[in-house]
C-alpha cells in the first residue's frame, strides 16, 4: 500500500479515536496522521493516499477545525490522491443530516482531481438523509458512536476491506 496520510478534525475525541484505530488496522505511523487544527494544509503533498475524517456538529455543520482547512484543500490540484473518508453523527437525534460533514468534505474537494474510494452500501444504516450518501451508498465509513457503537467494527472492517484493496 503506498504512504497514507490520516487527516481528521475532531471536538470530543471520538473522531480522533477513530483515526487512531484506523491507523492501527493500516499500520500507519503516528507521524502520518494529522489534526487539521494545527497543520499546515502541504502535509497532504506528502502522500499518495488520504484518509479524510470529520465529526458532523448541530444540524450538518463541519467540524470547526475543518472549516479553513477544507477551503485551502479543496483550491490544491489533488490529481493521482486516492481518498477515503470517514465520519463521526448522531443518527437519532440529528438522523436529518447525519454525517453531512463527509459529505461537505466529498462535496467540497469534486473538482479537485481526487479519486475517492471506499463507499458503502446504505444497508444497517438508520438515518432520514445525509449528504455522505450518493446514488444509493454512503461516500465513507459512517460512524454513530452514540447509538450505534455496537456496530463499528463490522463498519470498520467492511471500510477497510475497500480501503485496503482500492489504495494499493
Amino acid at each position: 500500500m503506498k504512504k497514507i496520510g490520516i487527516f481528521y478534525g475532531s471536538t470530543t475525541g471520538t473522531t480522533e479515536a477513530i483515526a487512531s484505530r484506523i491507523a492501527e488496522e493500516l499500520g500507519v505511523e503516528a507521524a502520518d496522521v494529522h489534526n487539521v487544527g494545527s497543520v499546515n494544509v502541504d502535509e497532504v503533498d506528502n502522500y499518495v493516499n488520504l484518509i479524510l475524517g470529520s465529526s458532523t456538529w448541530g444540524v450538518g455543520d463541519l467540524q470547526d477545525d475543518w472549516n479553513g482547512f477544507l477551503d485551502k484543500l479543496a483550491a490544491k490540484d489533488l490529481s493521482g490522491k486516492k481518498v477515503a473518508l470517514f465520519g463521526c453523527g448522531d443518527s437519532c437525534s440529528f438522523g436529518a443530516s447525519f454525517c453531512d460533514a463527509v459529505g461537505t468534505i466529498y462535496n467540497d474537494l469534486q473538482g479537485t482531481g481526487c479519486t475517492f474510494v471506499a463507499s458503502l452500501p446504505t444497508d444497517g444504516y438508520n438515518y432520514d438523509s445525509s449528504t455522505a450518501e450518493v446514488d444509493g451508498r454512503v461516500v465513507g465509513m459512517l460512524l454513530d458512536e452514540m447509538n450505534e457503537a455496537d456496530r463499528t467494527d463490522e463498519r470498520l472492517e467492511s471500510w477497510l476491506q475497500e480501503v485496503r484493496k482500492e489504495m494499493n
